[in-house]
């Protein structure tokens, strides 16, 4: 069957006709003038200066290149007795030529005004990288830290007088334990590259540095999970979440995280009675565990890592070994340089894996282990570490050794903004931040996390909806996120019955394609823009998620294409770059095929109308 002679499913709008009206010299063409090419960024890499005083310190620069467009320029500090590294940036400038935004692990909504970008990081928040692209998102100049544990941030400006962006790193912001020596390196990218690629390129550099090699990641950090938190927040029982288990399992969940609530019958939301890790609202928790394995699903369980609340019967124990008191929330954060401190932590989770047999752990509020401004960098009072960070990354490295030793496939999550390269190294599961029924926030946050976490499993914040809303608006939440793992968070035994429907459909499109969809050469969009539309390319496969009007290219290479309608609007528009012949299907969001026919396009640009969360595919003739 031809496409002309389709009705209401298929509408061509060709552009390039105009010329053949009312008898027109149709000889006149219009050339494409050719791409000039871009012109490079030129750095003075000498000019790449230390400012700021140094104290008793020394300091050495050292520059190397061994990829062409990549520069290492390494600083060495050094000093002849322990002292305390002061205050300092890194400065240097260059000019602000085809660039058009820029990236960063905080991406959000203000991605336009590139004339100030700034991000801080050390190690459990976010990553020292900033990367600026052109409008053909090729990257520009991407910049990086090899120091990830430690807080820095790059903040850049444009200024007006001479049109340059004026970066400065600065180090050292927080107060760090007196030494003799200290080393950084200072990674500037260059290279024409997806910026992705250049983003990507800066995580493999990280993950060869041994003290940052990334977790395992199993199998089952890979797929759908149900989360208890905005469903139940932490009104939860054993009974109502193994009725939902057995509802998940058969919309393709493979695990469930129960999250707050299971370790105190406190209900204020705050964490005054947490730091026992006792089940006092599921005594039975063993049971329980059980109870979830029979359905066949994985059991996760939700613990705040550094927090003893004030209630707590644990608490006396550790009077004055603790960093700061949350008043708010009635809790004490441990002092993790303590080695009594340490252990009482592992201790807590090793005790969870034996009785109860957990398949894993979220973490939370890692963040809380930093020193405060009157905090005592030293060895001393039974403290085994004068930094703070140094012991963090000690706590968490034992933490992996031993719980990996009881359970080689353990499953650890981390949110954000806990996602700089080394937290990979902790956890194999990385969830976007609070996002409780925003479905383009969620889709942002999964996004810069695939772009720089690399095959640490990505996962969704768990998202939920109104039973008010229609299916294709629900839907909304699972398409957004579909380049992630997702995890569902709705009470399954109360939406409605087409609501179920949706998601078992999509569930299973998601099951059948995760290899693609997480494994897949993934290609984001233009970040400026929030990301219209995302693609995962293989094996000649490919997936595009749609979420505002772009034309998609039907190209040759690819011997299946799936178009996912997540905009507001019916219409897909098709660029066909070379003639196509081959079979078409359009289903809509529970998955009902509402037309299946051969197709032959010339080329051409082809509007299609698509049911509001429905998917088109096409199968190449071979």
């Amino acid at each position: 069957m031809n496409i002309h002679s389709i009705t209401r499913i298929v509408a061509f709008c060709s552009i390039f006709h105009f010329l053949s009206c009312n008898n027109q010299d149709t000889s006149l063409t219009y050339k494409i003038p050719k791409e000039n090419p871009v012109t490079p960024l030129s750095i003075n890499l000498d000019s790449i200066k230390i400012d700021g005083e140094l104290g008793d310190f020394s300091v050495s620069k050292k520059i190397s290149s061994k990829t062409e467009g990549v520069h290492l320029i390494t600083f060495t500090f050094l000093s002849d007795t322990p002292s305390s590294l002061q205050p300092v940036d890194i400065k240097f400038n260059f000019p602000s030529i085809d660039i058009n935004g820029y990236w960063n692990t905080t991406t959000a909504v203000d991605k336009v005004n590139y004339y100030r970008s700034s991000v801080s990081s050390r190690i459990s928040s976010n990553a020292p990288i900033l990367c600026f692209y052109n409008n053909q998102l090729d990257n520009r100049i991407t910049i990086a830290l090899s120091d990830a544990l430690n807080k820095s941030t790059i903040e850049s400006y444009l200024k007006e007088e001479d049109v340059h962006f004026y970066p400065t790193i600065r180090l050292f912001e927080d107060r760090m334990p007196k030494t003799t020596s200290y080393s950084i390196t200072l990674r500037i990218d260059t290279r024409k590259l997806p910026f992705h690629e250049t983003v990507n390129s800066v995580a493999t550099w990280w993950a060869q540095n041994p003290n940052y090699k990334p977790m395992f990641v199993p199998d089952e950090a890979k797929k759908p999970m149900y989360s208890t938190w905005y469903s139940y927040h932490q009104n939860i029982s054993a009974e109502a979440i193994i009725n939902e288990c057995k509802i998940a399992k058969s919309l393709g969940c493979e695990a469930v995280i129960i999250d707050d609530g299971w370790q105190t019958n406190d209900n204020n939301r705050g964490y005054a009675y947490t730091g026992d890790w006792t089940p006092d609202r599921i005594p039975e928790m063993k049971k329980f565990v059980e109870a979830v394995h029979e359905q066949g699903m994985k059991f996760i369980l939700w613990y705040s890592l550094p927090f003893i609340g004030e209630k707590s019967k644990a608490f006396p124990n550790f009077q004055g070994k603790y960093l700061r008191y949350w008043e708010s929330q009635g809790t004490y954060v441990l002092d993790p340089r303590y080695p009594e401190t340490r252990e009482h932590i592992i201790n807590t989770y090793e005790k969870a894996l034996k009785e109860w047999n957990v398949d894993g752990f979220k973490l939370d509020f890692i963040g809380w282990f930093v020193a405060k401004s009157d905090t005592k960098l030293t060895k001393e009072d039974g403290r085994d570490f004068a930094s703070v960070s140094d012991a963090t990354e000690r706590l968490m490295t034992d933490i992996m050794a031993r719980l990996s030793l009881l359970k080689p496939n353990i499953l650890i999550e981390f949110r954000q903004p806990y996602i700089g390269p080394i937290m990979r190294k902790y956890g194999n599961m990385f969830r976007g931040v609070d996002a409780p029924n925003n479905a383009v926030a969620n889709r942002l946050e999964v996004t810069n996390l695939r772009i720089l976490s690399q095959n640490t499993a990505v996962h969704s914040d768990m998202f939920i909806w109104r039973n008010e809303e229609t299916p294709e608006v629900a839907a909304l939440q699972i398409l957004n996120i579909l380049y992630s793992v997702p995890q569902l968070s709705v009470k399954l035994e109360e939406v409605p019955e087409e609501h179920l429907k949706m998601i078992r459909h999509w569930f299973s499109y998601w099951n059948k394609n995760r290899e693609i969809l997480l494994d897949g050469d993934f290609i984001p969009s233009s970040p400026v823009s929030n990301y219209p539309f995302l693609t995962a390319i293989k094996d000649r496969y490919q997936i595009t998620t749609l979420y505002e009007d772009i034309p998609i290219s039907l190209d040759s290479s690819i011997e299946k294409l799936d178009i996912i309608n997540a905009k507001s609007t019916n219409s897909v528009f098709l660029k066909v770059n070379t003639p196509f012949k081959g079979k078409m299907i359009i289903s809509d969001c529970f998955g009902t095929i509402v037309y299946e026919n051969e197709v032959s396009f010339n080329e051409d640009i082809v509007e299609l109308v698509v049911p509001k969360s429905g998917l088109l595919s096409f199968i190449k003739q071979l």
